[in-house]
């Protein structure tokens, strides 16, 4: 199933003047949010994905391999590019760069809670000085005419829940939209989000007509629209529920819309899984891309007969050709 065009009765949000056609996103995730997987995510219904977040001082310094993030391929005709760094300076210099990319957004991250990210001043550690996040917010809307969003958390911890602050502070800024996980920088990707937060920001912004992302703990496509129907938010982020699973995309859509979840054949599932390593082959060399898929094959055939012993098998796999007997297999099964 690929997806194209706009329904009439059913789209996503507005940003940057486009019209998005579902309120499902890929989040940027490190590792899955490569090229080559937004653009199966783009082919399976997600309305727009993000980029890994990229270092604007890496970016701007030159390194060859954060460019490389920046690349994206013809099935994805739009994407948004997420930056993450602690000088205004800096990221207006790397929101100019990224610009030239044309982006549908450029999203500043004020929520990774990784501890070398937060060390230097970046990630959550601006959630702690929602001031930070407004000068740098300022220092990015002057460097390009692409619309600047912002991700943060709830708050650093329970004890220092700030994400109306922070939100607002994005917002008198100039942030286009602001997307809120619900958990705090304490929680890092354990315990439960808060989804009341998201409904709560939802509704705080939407006087202003500025659009809420709600992500944390969507890890299928039912939990995908009940975030929408229970928060209010204008769009859902999908991370750890769309991990080798980017046919979450069309299944939520397909609820959204009222109806059911697609039947997808053995056939379809190879067709897609096998599409996505050859993108990655061409981006990124055979055994490297090969080396790198052995993940994302692990969980294309969970569920799938004989799924157990074909995974045993991929997890030494550094060819095309050695997959390609994998696939066969599960199609003769």
């Amino acid at each position: 199933m690929v997806f194209s065009g706009v329904e009439t009765q059913f789209h996503g949000p507005k940003l940057g003047g486009l019209q998005l056609r579902s309120p499902f996103f890929l989040a940027p995730t490190a590792g899955y949010s490569s090229p080559a997987y937004r653009s199966i995510c783009y082919e399976q219904g997600a309305a727009l994905c993000y980029t890994e977040m990229v270092s604007a001082e890496a970016l701007t310094r030159g390194h060859p391999k954060t460019k490389a993030m920046l690349a994206h391929l013809p099935e994805e005709p739009i994407y948004a590019i997420q930056l993450f760094g602690a000088k205004p300076e800096v990221l207006a210099k790397a929101a100019a760069m990224v610009a030239e990319y044309r982006p549908v957004v450029i999203d500043l991250n004020c929520g990774c809670p990784v501890p070398k990210i937060v060390k230097a001043g970046a990630g959550s550690a601006l959630q702690r000085n929602p001031e930070a996040i407004a000068a740098i917010v300022r220092a990015m809307k002057a460097a390009t005419d692409i619309p600047v969003t912002v991700k943060i958390r709830k708050g650093w911890d329970e004890a220092s829940v700030n994400f109306l602050e922070a939100a607002e502070a994005a917002v008198e800024a100039g942030a286009a939209a602001v997307t809120l996980h619900g958990r705090t920088r304490a929680q890092g990707y354990g315990g439960k989000a808060d989804w009341g937060a998201i409904g709560t920001l939802a509704r705080a912004l939407a006087p202003r007509g500025v659009a809420v992302f709600g992500s944390g703990d969507v890890f299928s496509a039912e939990a995908a629209v009940a975030m929408l129907k229970e928060t209010g938010c204008a769009g859902v982020m999908i991370a750890r529920g769309a991990f080798g699973n980017p046919f979450i995309f069309a299944d939520a859509t397909a609820l959204w819309k009222g109806g059911e979840k697609p039947a997808r054949t053995a056939q379809e599932v190879v067709a897609v899984a096998r599409s996505h390593l050859v993108r990655s082959i061409a981006l990124d060399g055979e055994k490297s891309a090969c080396i790198e898929f052995r993940t994302q094959f692990c969980a294309y055939t969970k569920g799938l007969p004989g799924g157990a012993a074909l995974r045993e098998e991929a997890v030494h796999s550094t060819s095309l050709a050695e997959y390609d007997t994998l696939f066969k297999r599960i199609l003769n099964a």
